[in-house]
C-alpha cells in the first residue's frame, strides 16, 4: 500500500489492487497507511538531526566530490493554498555517467524534500552533507541558498546555473532590442563572453547600452547588472568546465518533476501540509533507493 500510494492517486491504487489481485482495499485505507509510515519517516529524520547522528560515509566517500543542488516549487495545500516545497539533491560526481552522445544519467542520488521554510529545510539537507569534504553547490540566484552556503560551507565551490544566467540576459534583450537580428547577435556574443569567464565584460556592456525612455526596461537592466555583480565568482564557467564540473542545475529541475510533481501534482490533488510531507517522504525514500527503511518499519510493526 505504501509503494502504490506514493506512486499514484489513492483511489487509483484501490482500483489497481482490485483488478490485479482481486483484493478489496479502499483508497482511504491506502491513504491512512501512507500517512502513517510517511509520518514515522519524518520522526526518524528529525531524531537523527536532533541527536546529531552523522550520516555513515566511508573515508573514501567523504573525499569524493559531491554535487549539492536546491530548488523550490509550488504546491496546492488546503491550509495556505500555494506553498513552496524545497527539494535537495545530493550525488557523487562519478555517478553522473555518459550513456550516449551528449546524454548523461545520474545513477544514484539522495533526495531531501520539505514543505516549508528554509530554516526547517536546511538541517535536513545538512545531515546528508556535513561529513563530506568536497562539495560543488549549484543553484539559481536565490539569495537564501548562497547565504546558507557562504555561512556553513565556505570551502564549497559555488556555481550559478549558467542557463538561469543566460535566461535573465535573454529576457532583458527581448525587451531592449526591437530588431530580431540585432538581438540574436547581441545575445550570442555576450553568452559566449559569459562562458569564457568574462561576466565582468557583460556587465560593462550592459552599463554602456544607451538609456531608453521605458523605465521598466531600465529597471530590468539595473536588476540584471546587480544580479551578475553579486554572482561574479560563481560565473567562472570556463574554469569550472576545465575542472570537469557541471555548470547547470538541470538535475534538480528534473528531480522536481520526477520525485515530487509526478505524484504530488496529479489532477485533483490538494494536500494538507502534513499529508503532503508524509507522502513526499515516501517518494524521497523510493527515489533515493532507500525503500528498505519502509520494509524494516513494517517488519517491526509485525
Amino acid at each position: 500500500m505504501c509503494y502504490v500510494g506514493q506512486q499514484m492517486v489513492f483511489e487509483e491504487g484501490s482500483e489497481m489492487f482490485n483488478k490485479m489481485k482481486g483484493v478489496n482495499i479502499s483508497g482511504k485505507q491506502i491513504e491512512r497507511v501512507c500517512h502513517h509510515y510517511g509520518g514515522i519517516i519524518e520522526e526518524e529524520n528529525q531524531q537523527l538531526i536532533e541527536t546529531q547522528q552523522s550520516q555513515t560515509y566511508t573515508d573514501e566517500e567523504r573525499n569524493k566530490l559531491h554535487y549539492v543542488m536546491v530548488d523550490g516549487s509550488m504546491y496546492l495545500t488546503r491550509e495556505e493554498k500555494w506553498k513552496e516545497a524545497k527539494l535537495g539533491r545530493v550525488f557523487k560526481a562519478e555517478d553522473d555517467v555518459a550513456i550516449s552522445y551528449q546524454r548523461n544519467m545520474i545513477t544514484t542520488s539522495t533526495y531531501i524534500a520539505h514543505l516549508g521554510n528554509q530554516k526547517e529545510f536546511f538541517p535536513k539537507l545538512e545531515y546528508h552533507i556535513d561529513e563530506l569534504r568536497s562539495l560543488a553547490i549549484i543553484a539559481d540566484g536565490a539569495k537564501y541558498i548562497w547565504s546558507w552556503a557562504d555561512t556553513f560551507y565556505p570551502d564549497a565551490t559555488q556555481i550559478l546555473d549558467f542557463f538561469h544566467a543566460k535566461e535573465h540576459l535573454c529576457a532583458f534583450a527581448i525587451n531592449y532590442f526591437k530588431d530580431t537580428q540585432e538581438r540574436e547577435q547581441w545575445i550570442e556574443c555576450y553568452c559566449k563572453i559569459m562562458m569564457e569567464d568574462d561576466a565582468g565584460k557583460v556587465i560593462k556592456a550592459l552599463e554602456k547600452l544607451p538609456k531608453v525612455s521605458d523605465n521598466a526596461i531600465e529597471k530590468q537592466k539595473q536588476t540584471l547588472i546587480r544580479y551578475y555583480r553579486a554572482n561574479l565568482h560563481r560565473m567562472r564557467y570556463s574554469t569550472f568546465k576545465k575542472r570537469g564540473l557541471l555548470i547547470g542545475s538541470g538535475p534538480i529541475e528534473a528531480a522536481h518533476r520526477n520525485v515530487l510533481q509526478q505524484r504530488m501534482k496529479l489532477s485533483g490533488q490538494r494536500w494538507t501540509k502534513k499529508g503532503f510531507q508524509q507522502v513526499a517522504n515516501l517518494r524521497v525514500v523510493k527515489k533515493s533507493n532507500q525503500w528498505n527503511r519502509i520494509s524494516e518499519l513494517i517488519k517491526k510493526a509485525a
